[in-house]
């Protein structure tokens, strides 16, 4: 257990507590796209259902990393910068760690940027910038193996066990579903968008 630990930081439990949140969330809001991209979703839920839940799971994921990001630069008992969040392998402490945290952080704020401007970018551009998340994805999970108090205990194992698990399984649901005689693209655009 660390000092931090033992001093009860409400802060230092908050970063931590957010991240894993986030990481969850994360893992929710990319197997659902990966899901819903390979029209894995079998079950008698119609489609706008599965859109909205991970719409949400993304919004909350994004609010949760904002939590994580906010409470570990006030945080203060490690040297942690706002731009630090931002700029990669630039911090004083764990700088690799760290700078994993910052370029999935990007990445994820590049999906944001053009889901909202989605309608002036086109489909296309949106559609290949929303491919970050899946590389977002595990990038933040390296970040959280390394970066945190918690790395290499055995719940933070489980959890990062779980969500490569919940990956896997949605990728081989993906792959296994995209051979059954489709032509084009697994997603149709919108109309207008070809």
């Amino acid at each position: 257990m660390t000092i931090a630990a033992t001093s009860g930081s409400a802060l230092w439990f908050a970063t931590r507590a957010t991240g894993v949140t986030a990481l969850i969330l994360l893992t929710l809001t990319v197997v659902l796209g990966v899901s819903n991209v390979a029209r894995v979703h079998r079950l008698p839920i119609p489609r706008f259902v599965f859109d909205s839940v991970h719409r949400n799971a993304a919004l909350l994921s994004v609010s949760f990393v904002a939590l994580h990001v906010a409470s570990a630069i006030a945080d203060g008992y490690v040297p942690i910068r706002v731009a630090d969040a931002f700029v990669p392998f630039g911090a004083a402490y764990r700088p690799l760690w760290l700078g994993l945290g910052a370029v999935s952080l990007d990445l994820l704020l590049a999906v944001i940027v053009t889901s909202l401007l989605r309608r002036r970018l086109g489909y296309r551009l949106w559609r290949l910038t929303h491919w970050l998340a899946y590389a977002s994805w595990p990038v933040a999970l390296l970040h959280s193996l390394g970066a945190g108090s918690d790395a290499g205990t055995r719940w933070m194992t489980a959890v990062a066990i779980g969500c490569t698990a919940a990956m896997i399984a949605a990728v081989a649901a993906r792959l296994a579903g995209s051979g059954h005689g489709r032509s084009g693209p697994l997603v149709p655009a919108p109309r207008g968008a070809r």
